[in-house]
């Protein structure tokens, strides 16, 4: 059975990538993986190595101009660690664990108190 990408999906999906991701190759990738999750990831890291492999990381003409593609590389790197995250938020797609452990506190109480003014 071919699971087919759900609107909160997608639009979890277009946060995580960006508006301009062809849908279409969205709806093929989470066919053929299953989980939005393994989608965003596999579609960063193939933006990562396009960026590495087709890309100099860093152009510069003398007094003319200067462009650096290292810092999209390092976000993209911190966008994945997120989504590899052990605690990472759940896709729409994945269960919740909401088995709590009943002896921890659901809340708790903070004082604050007004420090002297100088």
């Amino acid at each position: 059975m071919e699971a087919a990408v759900d609107e909160a999906t997608r639009s979890w999906l277009l946060a995580q990538l960006g508006t301009a991701t062809n849908l279409a190759d969205l709806e093929a990738r989470y066919t053929r993986l299953g989980k939005a999750r393994a989608v965003a990831i596999e579609i960063l890291n193939q933006r990562k190595a396009d960026l590495i492999n087709n890309q100099p990381a860093s152009v510069n003409i003398s007094s003319v101009v200067s462009v650096t593609y290292t810092e999209n590389i390092k976000a993209i790197e911190r966008q994945l660690a997120l989504l590899e995250a052990a605690d990472a938020l759940p896709a729409p797609d994945e269960p919740v664990d909401d088995t709590s452990d009943d002896d921890a506190p659901g809340w708790s109480v903070v004082r604050l108190i007004e420090r002297p003014r100088r």
